[in-house]
């Protein structure tokens, strides 16, 4: 399902006419963050949104990953496992990738799973203690800013820089999981992904007295052997539209681009219509990673698969606050 585009104009007819329900939907978000989480012996970093949809958070998880790793940091990723079949009960399941699917887990957790030890389970409490219990001594939280089970010792929120917060109204009048000024007052950093179309920092410079990061996507290297080649890009994602903008932007311009919804599961007859369109074109498929994470094994051998990754406008002031972070984990 695609987020509704009045959420990305001006507040209209219809948002006004959801607005009572939005007020309440605040309320009950206002609440929640009343609430005091369970405080953990290692450091929590929580990487999160105030908005549905994408912001980059799993790409962004995995890059702190890295640094904390050149850090020689036990990292250990928490998150929910959206959709995943084996992810029923309060029991934190660790993420195995090679006996797990994204329909056991959740698409997202493959990928973590594949960089650092990686929880699923609703409990995000739950999840941080079975994480230390097996030698973590670090935490990152993939989404759940708005959980409050988990006492969070650093928050980033991330901020899709083309869309910004939308008509900055709450579910279902706007794309906001919870009351703006709620959310902001309850982060300890901001990261605007991908290009600033939206004037976000200039809006929130006199509003925060924490830091605004900047991250733009950088595509892997390997994306220049496309550039006179042909392709059909396909994705699955919150918005697709920002795989296809970064192909344009590295010179690889799809002759077919096909937008999935977000977390989409392929059938049989997508992956038809999806090699039809290669032969037809005698184009090349690619997709990205997350997408990858849901094809068979044997679709994925006739693809290319594109890693994006993040790109830093200031990276000493990213380090700054993970060694701030990290001095806890020497005293361990």
């Amino acid at each position: 399902m695609n987020a509704p585009a009045f959420w990305f104009r001006p507040p209209g007819l219809l948002s006004g006419l959801l607005n009572p329900l939005a007020v309440i939907v605040g309320l009950v978000a206002t609440g929640r963050r009343r609430r005091s989480g369970w405080r953990a012996s290692v450091p929590v970093l929580c990487v999160g949104n105030l908005t549905v949809g994408g912001t980059g958070k799993t790409t962004t998880v995995l890059d702190l990953v890295h640094r904390l790793h050149q850090r020689g940091v036990a990292v250990h990723c928490l998150t929910r496992g959206y959709r995943g079949q084996a992810v029923k009960g309060q029991t934190p399941l660790r993420v195995n990738p090679a006996r797990h699917t994204a329909e056991d887990v959740g698409d997202e957790p493959l990928l973590l799973a594949a960089a650092a030890p990686c929880w699923v389970g609703p409990d995000r409490a739950a999840s941080a203690r079975a994480a230390i219990a097996a030698g973590a001594t670090f935490l990152i939280m993939d989404d759940g800013f708005q959980n409050p089970g988990l006492h969070k010792d650093f928050s980033f929120v991330l901020v899709d820089g083309a869309v910004g917060f939308g008509n900055q109204r709450v579910l279902p009048a706007g794309p906001l999981r919870e009351p703006l000024d709620t959310g902001l007052a309850a982060a300890n950093a901001i990261v605007i992904t991908g290009q600033d179309l939206c004037g976000v920092e200039k809006n929130l410079s006199d509003r925060v007295r924490y830091p605004i990061l900047k991250a733009g996507l950088r595509m892997e290297q390997s994306i220049a052997t496309l550039r006179h080649e042909k392709v059909i890009a396909f994705a699955g994602l919150a918005r697709p539209d920002k795989f296809f903008a970064c192909l344009n932007e590295q010179g690889v311009v799809p002759v077919k681009a096909v937008p999935f919804p977000d977390h989409h599961v392929f059938t049989a007859t997508d992956l038809a219509h999806l090699s039809n369109l290669a032969a037809q074109y005698c184009a090349r498929l690619v997709t990205t990673p997350k997408d990858a994470a849901r094809l068979p094994e044997t679709f994925c051998e006739k693809i290319l698969i594109v890693n994006v990754g993040l790109e830093w406008t200031d990276p000493e002031q990213l380090d700054s606050i993970l060694d701030r972070l990290t001095e806890r984990t020497r005293q361990l």
